[in-house]
């Protein structure tokens, strides 16, 4: 197939850098991410190969350009190009009309320290569900985003005066260790299961307004058990890894909702830690709920991994297992 070619030209140099990346990693990663050939000219750039590839480097090259145009912070990555080229990929499915209800890249999500922009269709969709519905199930592999843009969207909805409490919680189920052999007290044994929890936070907020919402229990960090004959009103509520709820402890939780309340509920029901025989109550819970009109879903595939491209291959190698 004879290849094509076409020339972009970029007026302000000074964004360059940022939009090349250091010695032109990003140039190269859209090189071997959609098989083109990008030659450096200064401020221009001659990209070669098929139709459809130079169409999807060109489209990304400026809505990134035009990204660091518009804002002050100057942070282009290699995810934020498969980012883009995510939502290509959709917009192209859906001109085709081999796919419906593809959504645009939805909602921006403003915190104290960053701005969250969805990197998939399907995290556009989450989002939009989060703004929309009372009650959510995210469901889907790891590194999917499902729990940092739940944190987002919670500490989003906070600092807007939309609820006056953030919840969030796990299930304290052991993965392979025992809490008992842990050192410290119950507070000390229990944090390493909450701290995917502390460092989404932490990425969205000020270290010390965060401890000091901590203390006040405008933001609760806690698992699963200390939710049980609780109502929680008028807060965002996340209950994370919910593949490790057992059924009890899964009906205990969704019935805390109280008046005003977002709740959101995900995992992933291939991950669980349960012991064998045990039923996942989030697998239970996606079963008696799935015809219920308020309660949104959101599935999660393997093309949704924003996590390092190897993760990719690992979960597709382990579900051919």
């Amino acid at each position: 197939m004879p290849k094509e070619q076409v020339v972009l030209e970029f007026k302000d140099n000074s964004l360059l850098p940022f939009l090349f990346g250091e010695y032109n990693t990003h140039l190269s990663h859209l090189e071997k991410t959609l098989d083109v050939s990008i030659a450096d000219r200064g401020n221009t750039l001659q990209i070669s190969g098929d139709s459809k590839a130079i169409s999807q480097a060109e489209r990304t090259l400026k809505t990134l350009y035009s990204r660091l145009e518009k804002t002050d912070k100057k942070d282009i990555t290699p995810a934020d190009i498969d980012a883009e080229i995510r939502f290509l990929n959709a917009e192209d499915i859906k001109k085709t009309g081999k796919k419906k209800n593809s959504k645009a890249k939805g909602p921006v999500i403003k915190t104290k320290h960053k701005t969250i922009i969805p990197r998939s269709p399907n995290q556009a969709k989450y989002l939009d569900l989060m703004q929309n519905k009372d009650m959510i199930f995210a469901l889907g592999p790891a590194g999917t985003g499902k729990t940092y843009l739940a944190v987002a969207a919670g500490v989003e909805m906070y600092l807007q005066g939309k609820v006056d409490r953030l919840v969030f919680c796990r299930p304290a189920v052991e993965a392979g260790e025992q809490l008992g052999f842990l050192p410290g007290d119950m507070k000390e044994k229990i944090d390493p299961y909450l701290r995917p929890i502390y460092d989404a936070l932490h990425d969205m907020l000020p270290w010390d307004l965060m401890m000091k919402k901590m203390e006040i229990d405008e933001i609760e960090i806690a698992p699963l058990a200390f939710m049980r004959g609780r109502t929680l009103g008028n807060a965002f509520v996340l209950l994370d890894e919910a593949q490790n709820a057992t059924c009890t402890q899964m009906k205990m939780f969704l019935t805390r909702m109280g008046e005003r309340s977002r709740m959101v509920v995900t995992g992933d029901m291939s991950q669980t830690d349960l012991p064998s025989g045990v039923r996942s109550g989030l697998e239970d819970a996606v079963k008696l709920l799935h015809d219920v009109d308020e309660i949104g879903f959101q599935t999660f595939q393997t093309e949704d991994v924003i996590r390092h491209h190897l993760v990719k291959k690992i979960i597709h190698a382990y579900d051919r297992s």
